[in-house]
């Protein structure tokens, strides 16, 4: 096999792994109220296993991108596979609600661990920045579709068989990473006394303070913010990460370099990240209790109407990366940014009335055509001018950022909404509000500096084509 075709085989197994990562936040969104009902939960117990995955999975990245940058992206990725396809297996034979809840924490640290690793290992495989700007630009729009995935799937095979079925994929998938592994490049080892060191203190104050801020923020949603179960996480999590904060302005070799989000398009990146994934959760969530409670429609009738979203994120997604590549990160994703907010502002005009075809379809297809391209373009403005020895690092804030937006966003949006005195109008009231932020982070994307258009030569050519296929 040549060099282009292992790189091409290679990214096709990460980017596999990657979006299956995600994919395994969503798969018990939409059965949950089978899960429910089969284990015989009440409402806390549902809340915390909805948001178990996701509160370890945001809590460790930063932990698993320092360790990737330490141990190399192969070594971790192996690690990070191993533990996730050991959790996914004890979820699927989960007796009850405490082995399911421990299994989905567990899976959610595999994946911390994984995710960093696996950019890591995509680096190696496309050392050229040309090269790497290309794959990040594809690897951004993984994550949507993976979200995407769980959704359309979850309430089919949950409904034809059980819910516990899904868990065969994040077993299989982690199971072929595993295999293959060996033929993925391996990063040239340092001396131990060239190692980053481990910043203990740091990842504690980090992972604690990010659990139970976001835990908070989780809880909001069903119980409001005046509670007890709410407001004393929340602070406690804020004051772990104003320590957090403080400590690594000490650390001689940070877990997070204070002046790494002080780079504007990094920064501006990473809003943008958390600002669209907050907008793909809110439609999955909100559809998804609309279709079901307000139409009674089925789980799998549910997942059917998110199939034209999957097209049109898969299509939009394919076309990302060649309008990276000639006209710039900026442009692209501003104009997803843009696209995004458009789609949310029709489906702010969702009433019980509302046809499929003419009332929510055309929402279903603007949004997930500009979310492919504000993921592709975002991830490529977050991870550019990157050192090889930060790309664990990088990588880290990328999906950490990935993982707030449907957390904190989320739960800001979910909150607004209940706010309202009716269902509907508190739905529309928060894909108003979600447009609108979008909206707002298109225009600050818009005004940061463009990089030079990249020259389009017959031979780059053929070789973008032969990378998206």
């Amino acid at each position: 096999m040549t060099v282009t075709g292992r790189a091409r085989s290679g990214f096709a197994l990460l980017g596999v792994v990657q979006a299956v990562l995600i994919f395994a936040i969503m798969i018990l969104t939409v059965p949950l109220p089978l899960v429910a009902r089969e284990l015989g939960l009440g409402a806390s117990e549902v809340l915390l296993l909805s948001a178990a995955y996701g509160l370890s999975f945001a809590a460790l990245l930063l932990l698993g991108g320092r360790l990737t940058d330490r141990h190399g992206g192969r070594r971790m990725l192996r690690w990070g596979l191993g533990l996730f396809a050991a959790a996914s297996i004890a979820c699927a034979l989960a007796p009850g609600y405490p082995a399911l809840l421990a299994g989905r924490f567990v899976q959610g640290a595999g994946a911390a661990l994984t995710a960093p690793a696996a950019v890591a290992v995509v680096r190696r495989l496309h050392p050229e920045p040309a090269a790497y700007r290309r794959a990040m630009a594809t690897w951004g729009g993984l994550s949507v579709i993976g979200a995407t995935a769980g959704s359309v799937v979850s309430g089919a095979v949950a409904a034809v068989v059980s819910w516990r079925w899904l868990f065969a994929v994040p077993v299989l998938v982690a199971l072929a990473g595993l295999a293959r592994s060996g033929a993925l490049p391996a990063a040239s080892p340092d001396p131990a006394d060239r190692r980053p060191a481990l910043d203990l203190r740091g990842a504690a104050l980090a992972t604690t303070g990010v659990s139970a801020a976001s835990y908070a923020l989780v809880g909001s949603t069903d119980h409001g913010w005046r509670g007890p179960g709410v407001l004393g996480p929340l602070a406690a999590g804020l004051l772990l990460l104003l320590a957090f904060a403080a400590a690594e302005r000490r650390t001689a070799d940070p877990l997070l370099p204070p002046g790494f989000l002080a780079d504007r398009r990094r920064a501006t990146a990473l809003v943008a990240v958390m600002a669209t994934s907050a907008g793909t959760a809110l439609v999955f969530v909100l559809l998804s209790l609309h279709l079901q409670q307000q139409r009674d429609w089925s789980a799998a009738a549910v997942s059917a109407a998110f199939l034209p979203y999957a097209a049109a994120l898969l299509l939009a997604g394919r076309a990302a990366g060649p309008l990276i590549v000639r006209y710039g990160p900026v442009p692209v994703t501003a104009a997803g940014l843009a696209l995004a907010a458009g789609g949310l502002g029709l489906l702010a005009g969702l009433d019980p009335g509302s046809p499929y075809l003419t009332g929510l379809l055309p929402g279903l297809l603007l949004l997930p055509a500009g979310a492919a391209a504000s993921f592709a373009g975002a991830a490529v403005l977050a991870t550019g001018g990157v050192p090889p020895e930060r790309t664990g690092l990088a990588a880290g804030v990328l999906n950490t950022a990935m993982e707030l937006g449907p957390t904190a966003g989320l739960a800001a949006l979910m909150a607004l909404a209940a706010t309202r005195p009716t269902v509907v109008g508190g739905y529309a009231a928060a894909f108003a509000a979600a447009a609108a932020g979008l909206a707002l982070t298109a225009v600050a994307v818009a005004a940061l500096p463009r990089t030079p258009k990249t020259t389009i030569t017959p031979e780059r050519t053929t070789r973008i084509k032969e990378f998206s296929s």
